[in-house]
């Protein structure tokens, strides 16, 4: 009888101490997955929505002829095929109205501004009202000052592009006020007078 119960007090010492072994091994396999969940977590997280987006966004400021007080700061984006311009122009006469246009050269560096050259026209259409066809893509309506002699300026401009280096591209070029209203008939320029005010698109 002595010897089972040794027998028998030997198997429950070995279940137990077998019992054990299994707990110590199960608890390193349960911190595995926290720690594989966490270094998975960077790889799946997206990159910010706006990356990139400031790539498309352009400025122009307007500074103004010898003896003048226009002035004004423009942001231009593309948009969906076309180009968005919004912004504002000061130091205009109380209620006036200016010819507005896109030059084909960014050279605002003579003093009648005419280093900018001619409207922007890489199509080779006459110069028009820019809400109708036929007209150069660098034709913008007209600026309408209040009177405070302040312009609001939200132009879409369509068939131009921004940086992408195309024969429509508008960076590089310059952006014009000039002294009187753009008729949408002369030509080339609309008869709008003298350029006060000029500005490259960078």
């Amino acid at each position: 009888m002595r010897v089972v119960i040794l027998t028998l007090s030997t198997l429950l010492a070995m279940v137990s101490a077998l019992a054990g072994c299994g707990q110590k091994e199960a608890a390193p396999a349960a911190q595995d997955t926290p720690s594989t969940t966490a270094s998975d977590q960077p790889a799946t997280t997206p990159p910010p929505s706006n990356a990139g987006a400031a790539a498309t966004q352009h400025r122009v400021d307007l500074m103004p002829g010898q003896g003048g007080d226009v002035a004004g700061a423009l942001d231009l984006v593309a948009s969906d095929g076309a180009v968005v311009m919004t912004g504002l122009v000061s130091g205009l006469k109380p209620g006036s109205h200016h010819g507005f246009h896109i030059h084909e050269k960014g050279d605002c560096s003579s003093p009648d501004f005419k280093s900018a050259g001619d409207h922007f026209n890489p199509t080779s259409q006459p110069h028009g009202d820019p809400a109708t066809p036929p007209h150069h893509l660098g034709d913008i309506p007209n600026l309408e000052a209040d009177d405070m002699g302040k312009a609001p300026v939200n132009a879409r401009i369509e068939g131009v592009t921004l940086g992408d280096g195309g024969p429509n591209d508008l960076v590089g070029r310059a952006v014009v006020v000039h002294d009187d209203a753009d008729d949408y008939k002369t030509q080339p320029s609309g008869n709008s007078g003298d350029r006060i005010a000029c500005g490259v698109i960078r």
